[in-house]
């Protein structure tokens, strides 16, 4: 006997689209939430910054009443310029006249009281924050390491960066040292790292810090006796330095000049390599102690914490924490570090080189 022919399944293979139940349609998707966003100009008085990640306590770098602000434009408020791409991510600022800091601490329980004072780039016309501020800030916190974002004032708003946007700088680390005890930092570990444009106001920082102090040591200041002098620095791919040969006067490099880190791709970004080798080859000739600088083969200006497609350019913040480690820097707060007994040693044998 014969099998019987199995029924085709063609008819209900047609079929099954039009008896599955139709799909519910995906309901858009919400606003962003906690965008942040500048405040008004203010009618009276100086212009308030505002947080540019969640947590931030900011702070004016100057009471209202310096003569370090413009008054006739230091109500206006701060412009931003957000990603396309994320929202809530600010990608520059603009318009500073009131400038700032915004502190970023770690828990307690990480805490190594090392503090990075992060100076953004952006060619004295912007501050790039995503590049040299914001990006860094949950980096450093893994390793127990405070961060502090610097609004300055900028060339393009009518400022001069070599003389008001370095006086930024240089008050920015006496106000951080002068709240160390209020947010548990250790004032012995506050340093800066400058970006670009910002590199110009770290590496003058380690030079320069002694004659700001000295002018601004009044019974008027607020910050008077607070020092100005970083614990270390951090000069990444540097606009012009102290060092360049059209600098404004040559620059004096104080027997207690801080250590510095200092890195930047090399032919792929030659202008800022020279500017990076004036300052170490500096620095190298009077035999400062743990100066370190890398110069990288490959790379191009910029990009901050990128891994710039696996090249080792990509790596050269992890060189700066094994530098940083290696000074003592992530040790338990209130520890000397090795960068400082250094310093002292340097001090004491009058800058000559062993």
């Amino acid at each position: 006997m014969s099998p019987k022919p199995r029924p085709s399944l063609l008819p209900l293979l047609l079929l099954a689209p039009l008896l599955a139940p139709a799909q519910t349609a995906l309901p858009p998707l919400p606003e962003p939430m906690d965008v942040p966003a500048a405040g008004p100009s203010a009618s009276r008085g100086a212009y308030a910054p505002q947080p540019m990640l969640p947590g931030g306590v900011v702070v004016p770098l100057y009471p209202p009443d310096s003569p370090e602000l413009n008054k006739a434009r230091m109500g206006e408020a701060e412009k931003y310029t957000m990603s396309d791409a994320v929202p809530g991510r600010i990608s520059n600022v603009v318009n500073v006249h009131n400038p700032s800091i915004e502190f970023h601490p770690v828990e307690k329980g990480r805490n190594t009281g090392a503090v990075v004072i992060l100076v953004p780039g952006g060619g004295h016309r912007t501050l790039v924050m995503a590049g040299g501020g914001s990006d860094f800030v949950p980096y450093f916190h893994k390793y127990g390491v405070n961060t502090v974002i610097l609004r300055y004032r900028l060339r393009a708003d009518g400022y001069v960066a070599e003389v008001d946007a370095v006086h930024d700088a240089l008050q920015a680390i006496r106000l951080v040292r002068a709240y160390a005890k209020q947010l548990n930092f250790d004032p012995a570990k506050i340093g800066i790292m400058g970006f670009s444009a910002g590199a110009e106001l770290s590496a003058p920082a380690t030079v320069e810090f002694a004659e700001f102090d000295k002018k601004n040591s009044g019974s008027g200041d607020p910050l008077a006796g607070v020092s100005s002098r970083p614990d270390f620095a951090g000069i990444i791919y540097p606009g012009p330095t102290p060092f360049a040969p059209n600098h404004k006067a040559p620059a004096t490099i104080p027997l207690d000049v801080p250590p510095s880190f200092i890195a930047t791709a090399g032919s792929g970004d030659k202008v800022h390599a020279v500017w990076a080798m004036e300052y170490f080859g500096a620095m190298l000739s009077r035999s400062v102690p743990n100066i370190e600088m890398h110069i990288y083969g490959a790379g191009v200006h910029g990009g901050g914490l990128s891994d710039r497609q696996g090249i080792p350019f990509g790596t050269w913040e992890d060189r700066f924490i094994d530098w940083f480690r290696d000074l003592g820097f992530l040790e338990a707060p209130g520890v000397q570090t090795k960068a400082a007994r250094d310093v002292a040693e340097y001090v004491r044998e009058g800058g000559k080189s062993k």
